[in-house]
């Protein structure tokens, strides 16, 4: 009788949770759920009362609005570009300088990390006035530039793989290569980077989103419709009053699409690398 209580008390406590789980999958799902079906609604019905809550043929016709709105194809080139330079540049620099932190010891390290940690809490905003002067100066206004080269080494990259090629790369391993007669860089290149996929994922994820999502850097640093990005195209799209609002849908739907096909087929590295990089000793 014990027995069948406890195993229907857990069978209830199971039930229960998956009810919650369920409930907060809705919440968080439907926002996505309602974009894709706008996205197939005519534009004059966007906005319908009572709204949509099934996908319509309007697809395509949607499309042909987006595109003779905006230079949609060269956005998307603009942001895909930007992003994947910056991913890339990001997870060599970033890897190299958290490398250099968890396996090297040196006069003012500690200070350094700690220098690095505090900007961090410094909002990105408050330095847009002298980011623009600077980017003036120095001739990148209106080039991929500034979204690009002042955050390859950003103390948030290089904070996360320290902590995470701290447990992850033995210091034995780099004594034994050093014997073999391999370089400091080799020891990066052929050891420390093969080590830390789980890492570089979880940097190279991160990285591609957030520059993909970009708003203000591509705002201030490219505000001409055939040079500038995804998000803020389509935001002047959204200010035009004469503007397509079921192109603007189908914009959005295609702006997140690669955000979701890049989450779905790394989630794996995600959750492995912050389990990793959460794991000492």
């Amino acid at each position: 009788m014990d027995q069948k209580s406890s195993s229907l008390g857990r069978f209830g406590g199971k039930t229960i949770l998956y009810a919650i789980l369920m409930v907060f999958v809705f919440i968080f799902g439907f926002p996505f759920y309602y974009m894709f079906v706008l996205s197939t609604v005519p534009g004059t019905e966007v906005y319908r009362n009572p709204p949509h809550i099934f996908f319509k043929s309007s697809f395509f016709t949607n499309i042909s609005a987006l595109f003779d709105d905006i230079p949609f194809a060269i956005n998307f080139f603009n942001s895909f570009g930007i992003a994947t330079l910056a991913t890339v540049t990001v997870i060599f620099f970033c890897t190299m300088g958290g490398f250099a932190l968890a396996k090297y010891d040196f006069k003012w390290k500690k200070p350094i990390f700690v220098l690095m940690l505090s900007t961090m809490a410094i909002p990105p905003f408050l330095n847009i006035i002298p980011f623009f002067k600077m980017m003036i100066f120095f001739q990148w206004y209106g080039t991929w530039l500034p979204l690009i080269v002042p955050g390859m080494a950003n103390a948030f990259g290089i904070i996360l793989m320290t902590q995470f090629m701290q447990s992850s790369i033995p210091d034995a391993l780099m004594d034994a290569a050093r014997i073999d007669g391999l370089t400091e860089f080799g020891i990066l290149t052929r050891i420390a980077f093969p080590l830390s996929r789980s890492g570089i994922a979880v940097l190279g994820i991160m990285t591609f989103i957030n520059s993909w999502n970009n708003f203000l850097g591509a705002l201030v640093m490219l505000p001409n419709i055939n040079s500038t990005t995804l998000p803020v195209a389509l935001s002047k799209l959204f200010m035009q009053m004469d503007g397509d609002r079921g192109g603007l849908m189908a914009g959005t739907v295609l702006a997140v699409v690669p955000l979701i096909f890049v989450f779905i087929a790394f989630n794996k590295q995600i959750i492995s690398g912050l389990a990793a990089g959460s794991v000492k000793g």
